[in-house]
């Protein structure tokens, strides 16, 4: 019997003993499709759906000439399971702990009067009770309200002021009633709950079984950043015994409603629900049962399993050693330990998550000096999440390289930790973020301007420059991009995420002659020759700078598709077709207005698109590029037609040129056409 298929049948004969101690998985929802969602969840009303990412709770098109649809709906978006809150109903005083975390939105057209409201709701059952919309908000109705027999409790984001109601834009507790136990109005926190212009905010409900605590914090979500940092303080704060007004086994959702003639729409775009169930009494029995059948044949199983063990311990003493090493490594940061970083991570709580990549989650952290419980450093803990095997290999690569780099534009490394089978690596914190978030976020655009955007290509010119001649090795980063880009707390630019970089020797020319090919990187980014040849060299590096330079400068993504006229251009097609026009500074980002220095733009740009010629060898050097952005070198002459991709040739006494197409073709190049011998012409294409 093989080592795998032993450890299998030993694993499958402790689930009896694990399923009924450990927690469950938290259900993460961080966007909404009705094909892949549906079978988890129950929806009741005419006018629930999931639709547009979000679970729709009532009628949710604007474009609908029937304003009649908007009118009095009431509906209900449960999950599809009960979850077991107390174990009252077992002689029990055990309260579940639960963490809900969603992003609401409630839209409406300026031209509407809000109403009536949203909450989150546990309950019962996934009824929605009759005449339940208007004031009612899908929790109950006139009849029913404020009934011992209904077994709720919800949080209500309320937009419409009823007799009861402090106002028409709070949040309130409700057991058992739209009448709120507690309330809190949001007015004076500069919330408005259903505002003209759409605003979503997300909310982290907390309740705690032993303290009884129930917190309820908010935050204006801005542009499409979903992960924003938790606020310090709760907006509201209850003591509440969830036994008291709640059935044992309860549904966890939301419900909503709208009147006549107020009305919004109300939606979900984003929930995780994190519960830690409250245990059955019976669980003891057959944790009793279940102990006396199964630990004899482990018993048993574990003698086999001794030879596999065995190996393990093997490698894992080989991998001790090989970390060993890493240790003493010089000019080695920290080494953290794993305790340290879940502690300054609040146990990686999702409110301190500040982004996700291909190798792992990024999350904010707040690391205390031993000696000084006053003094603290803000960092960003990278948690890799990969399968561990890979990982390691991802670890101990980012790790070996990034601990010797030292420049001013490139992120610091302050330590690391590898421990419990968890790899982590611990970076300074960048408190701005990274560049993609200033030049697509809406309410931040205005903060990149002209000075910025200039001085940060130039900081990554500078770490790039580092990375190619002024280390012992040279370091191939093959994953420029504006997301890993980051910027300090001036402004400043500092090249990150080295995940995918990796070293060679200076007498190598690429990435792929030490045996390890491939074609990482980010669509728009890579260059077309990574495709055929699958080395990532400096000349790719230089590319992948060529389209953050087009990026930052006009404000697109390299990947997008830009219209004009009658056709489509990807972003560098569409800045040399201007350039070829003579109207180069038409791609300058017209969030800019206008405010820019012309003759840095004009530089920027052409530099861009000799960075982004197709053909390696005909891109600038990095310490060209340098003097270009300071002005000290003219930019390198850009044909006014791309250029096409062609196979480098086997013959190493062939000369191997740009092919130009086009009506009209300058003198320098037209000559060039003569020497180019069986050149056969290819269109770079993305792995499927």
């Amino acid at each position: 019997m093989g080592a795998c298929m032993l450890n299998t049948i030993f694993i499958s004969l402790l689930l009896s003993l694990l399923f009924i101690c450990s927690p469950a998985q938290p259900i993460e929802f961080p966007n909404f499709t009705r094909d892949r969602d549906s079978k988890y969840f129950k929806l009741e009303g005419d006018r629930t759906n999931i639709h547009g990412e979000a679970l729709q709770l009532t009628y949710d098109s604007t474009n609908d000439e029937d304003t009649d649809k908007f009118l009095n709906n009431a509906g209900r978006i449960m999950y599809h399971r009960p979850f077991r809150v107390h174990n009252g109903d077992d002689g029990g005083e055990k309260l579940a702990s639960f963490n809900s975390t969603f992003v609401i939105n409630l839209f409406r057209d300026p031209e509407w009067e809000p109403g009536h409201g949203l909450a989150f709701l546990i309950a019962p059952n996934y009824s929605l009770p009759v005449s339940s919309y208007g004031q009612w908000l899908g929790l109950t109705n006139g009849t029913t309200d404020g009934s011992r027999e209904n077994y709720f409790v919800a949080v209500e984001f309320d937009t419409r002021e009823q007799e009861f109601d402090p106002d028409g834009n709070h949040i309130g507790l409700n057991i058992n009633s739209v009448n709120s136990t507690r309330y809190v109005s949001l007015d004076d926190h500069n919330i408005t709950l259903s505002p003209a212009n759409a605003t979503s905010y997300k909310v982290w409900v907390e309740y705690d079984g032993d303290s009884k605590l129930m917190q309820v914090y908010m935050v204006v979500i801005q542009g499409q950043d979903f992960y924003p940092t938790k606020p310090s303080e709760p907006l509201l704060k209850e003591t509440i015994n969830l036994k008291d007004y709640l059935k044992a086994e309860s549904y966890f959702g939301f419900s909503a409603s709208t009147g006549d003639p107020y009305i919004q729409l109300n939606c979900v775009r984003a929930w995780s629900l994190d519960i830690d169930e409250a245990p059955k009494k019976e669980d003891l029995k057959w944790l009793i049962i279940t102990a006396g059948v199964g630990v004899p044949v482990v018993i048993i199983l574990l003698i086999c399993i001794g030879v596999y063990m065995k190996k393990r311990r093997k490698t894992k003493v080989e991998e001790s050693h090989e970390l060993g090493r890493l240790k003493w490594l010089p000019g080695m940061p920290r080494e953290f330990k794993y305790k340290e970083l879940k502690k300054a991570t609040s146990n990686f709580h999702e409110s301190m998550r500040l982004g996700e990549g291909g190798f792992g989650i990024v999350y904010k952290g707040i690391v205390h000096e031993k000696d000084h419980d006053k003094s603290h450093i803000e960092v960003a803990v990278k948690k890799f999440s990969r399968d561990n095997i890979k990982s390691k290999g991802d670890f101990l690569a980012e790790l070996a390289i990034i601990h010797r780099l030292r420049h001013k534009h490139l992120v610091r490394l302050v330590g690391w930790c590898h421990e419990k089978g968890k790899l982590l690596l611990v970076y300074d914190y960048m408190p701005n973020g990274s560049v993609d978030r200033y030049l697509y976020g809406t309410s931040e655009q205005a903060t990149l301007n002209w000075n910025r955007r200039y001085k940060i290509l130039a900081g990554v010119a500078s770490a790039l420059y580092y990375l190619h001649n002024e280390c012992d090795q040279k370091v191939v980063h093959r994953d420029l991009k504006a997301s890993n880009i980051l910027l300090d707390v001036e402004y400043n630019a500092r090249l990150g995420d080295f995940g995918l970089a990796r070293a060679i020797d200076n007498e190598r020319n690429s990435y792929a002659d030490v045996g390890l090919g491939g074609v990482p990187g980010t669509k728009g980014y890579v260059a077309p020759e990574c495709f055929h040849t699958g080395k990532a060299t400096t000349e790719s590096d230089v590319y992948g700078f060529g389209a953050v330079v087009l990026e930052v400068v006009c404000g697109r993504t390299p990947g997008a598709m830009i219209p004009d006229q009658e056709l489509s251009y990807t972003l560098v097609d569409w800045v040399w077709m201007l350039h070829r026009e003579g109207r180069i500074l038409d791609a300058v980002d017209k969030q800019l207005n206008n405010d820019f220095v012309e003759d840095e733009a004009r530089r920027a740009l052409l530099l861009g698109l000799a960075c982004s010629h197709p053909i390696a060898s005909e891109r600038p050097k990095t310490e060209d590029i340098l003097q270009i952005i300071s002005g000290t070198l003219p930019v390198p002459d850009v044909p006014p037609f791309k250029p096409f991709f062609t196979w480098p040739s086997t013959d190493p006494s062939a000369r191997i040129s740009s092919i130009l197409t086009g009506i009209s073709l300058s003198s320098r190049y037209s000559n060039t056409l003569n020497d180019v011998s069986k050149s056969q012409e290819v269109t770079p294409r993305l792995p499927v």
